[in-house]
Protein backbone atom coordinates (compact mmCIF):
# COMPACT_ATOMS: atom_id res chain seq x y z
CA UNK A 1 0.00 0.00 0.00
CA UNK A 2 1.09 3.46 -0.78
CA UNK A 3 2.14 5.53 1.81
CA UNK A 4 -0.82 8.12 3.20
CA UNK A 5 1.24 10.73 4.96
CA UNK A 6 2.50 13.70 3.24
CA UNK A 7 6.21 14.52 2.46
CA UNK A 8 5.53 17.87 3.68
CA UNK A 9 4.05 18.83 6.66
CA UNK A 10 0.81 20.58 6.18
CA UNK A 11 0.89 19.11 2.54
CA UNK A 12 -2.79 18.16 1.37
CA UNK A 13 -2.71 13.95 0.44
CA UNK A 14 -4.52 13.33 -2.73
CA UNK A 15 -6.61 16.85 -2.86
CA UNK A 16 -9.00 16.94 -5.69
CA UNK A 17 -9.04 19.55 -7.95
CA UNK A 18 -11.34 21.37 -10.85
CA UNK A 19 -9.72 20.66 -13.96
CA UNK A 20 -11.22 23.72 -15.42
CA UNK A 21 -10.36 26.19 -13.08
CA UNK A 22 -6.88 24.84 -11.81
CA UNK A 23 -5.25 25.75 -15.10
CA UNK A 24 -3.16 22.66 -16.52
CA UNK A 25 -1.47 21.55 -18.84
CA UNK A 26 -2.36 20.03 -22.17
CA UNK A 27 0.19 17.09 -20.89
CA UNK A 28 -1.74 17.29 -17.48
CA UNK A 29 -5.23 16.79 -18.69
CA UNK A 30 -3.94 13.86 -21.61
CA UNK A 31 -2.55 12.13 -18.56
CA UNK A 32 -5.50 12.53 -16.55
CA UNK A 33 -7.91 11.14 -19.05
CA UNK A 34 -5.71 8.12 -19.87
CA UNK A 35 -5.76 7.14 -15.92
CA UNK A 36 -9.59 7.10 -16.34
CA UNK A 37 -10.31 5.05 -19.57
CA UNK A 38 -7.47 2.55 -17.63
CA UNK A 39 -9.40 2.55 -14.54
CA UNK A 40 -12.68 2.42 -16.27
CA UNK A 41 -11.64 -0.38 -18.95
CA UNK A 42 -10.41 -2.17 -15.57
CA UNK A 43 -14.01 -1.90 -13.59
CA UNK A 44 -15.33 -2.70 -17.07
CA UNK A 45 -14.38 -5.87 -17.38
CA UNK A 46 -14.83 -7.16 -14.01
CA UNK A 47 -18.78 -6.56 -14.31
CA UNK A 48 -18.83 -7.97 -17.69
CA UNK A 49 -16.93 -10.92 -16.13
CA UNK A 50 -19.67 -10.91 -13.39
CA UNK A 51 -22.37 -10.35 -15.71
CA UNK A 52 -21.52 -13.24 -17.38
CA UNK A 53 -21.29 -15.52 -14.62
CA UNK A 54 -24.33 -14.32 -13.32
CA UNK A 55 -26.45 -14.72 -16.44
CA UNK A 56 -25.13 -18.54 -16.95
CA UNK A 57 -25.99 -19.22 -13.42
CA UNK A 58 -29.60 -17.70 -13.91
CA UNK A 59 -30.01 -19.40 -17.31
CA UNK A 60 -28.97 -22.89 -15.51
CA UNK A 61 -31.75 -22.13 -12.70
CA UNK A 62 -34.09 -21.42 -15.78
CA UNK A 63 -33.30 -24.75 -17.48
CA UNK A 64 -33.02 -26.90 -14.38
CA UNK A 65 -36.63 -26.22 -13.38
CA UNK A 66 -37.60 -26.08 -17.12
CA UNK A 67 -36.26 -29.44 -17.34
CA UNK A 68 -37.97 -30.78 -13.92
CA UNK A 69 -41.37 -29.86 -14.76
CA UNK A 70 -41.36 -31.80 -17.88
CA UNK A 71 -39.92 -34.48 -15.95
CA UNK A 72 -42.30 -34.85 -12.94
CA UNK A 73 -45.24 -34.24 -15.71
CA UNK A 74 -44.21 -37.13 -17.52
CA UNK A 75 -44.34 -39.21 -14.33
CA UNK A 76 -47.59 -38.22 -13.43
CA UNK A 77 -50.32 -41.24 -13.93
CA UNK A 78 -53.59 -38.92 -12.59
CA UNK A 79 -55.15 -38.26 -15.98
CA UNK A 80 -54.37 -42.43 -16.94
CA UNK A 81 -56.29 -43.43 -13.42
CA UNK A 82 -59.09 -41.17 -14.04
CA UNK A 83 -60.03 -42.36 -18.03
CA UNK A 84 -59.05 -46.33 -16.44
CA UNK A 85 -61.95 -45.46 -13.50
CA UNK A 86 -64.08 -44.06 -15.91
CA UNK A 87 -63.82 -47.02 -18.36
CA UNK A 88 -64.46 -49.11 -15.62
CA UNK A 89 -67.47 -47.58 -14.55
CA UNK A 90 -68.76 -48.03 -18.07
CA UNK A 91 -68.08 -51.30 -18.40
CA UNK A 92 -69.52 -52.33 -14.94
CA UNK A 93 -72.61 -50.17 -14.74
CA UNK A 94 -76.08 -50.91 -15.58
CA UNK A 95 -77.21 -51.25 -19.46
CA UNK A 96 -80.14 -48.74 -20.31
CA UNK A 97 -81.65 -47.16 -23.54
CA UNK A 98 -79.47 -44.27 -22.94
CA UNK A 99 -75.88 -45.84 -23.27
Amino acid sequence: MADKTPKEPGAPYAARIDPTKDGLSHEQMHYMRQVELEHWKRKTQKLKTRNVLTGFAIGAIVLGIYGYTFYSVSQERIMDEIDEEAKRARTQGQKTGAN
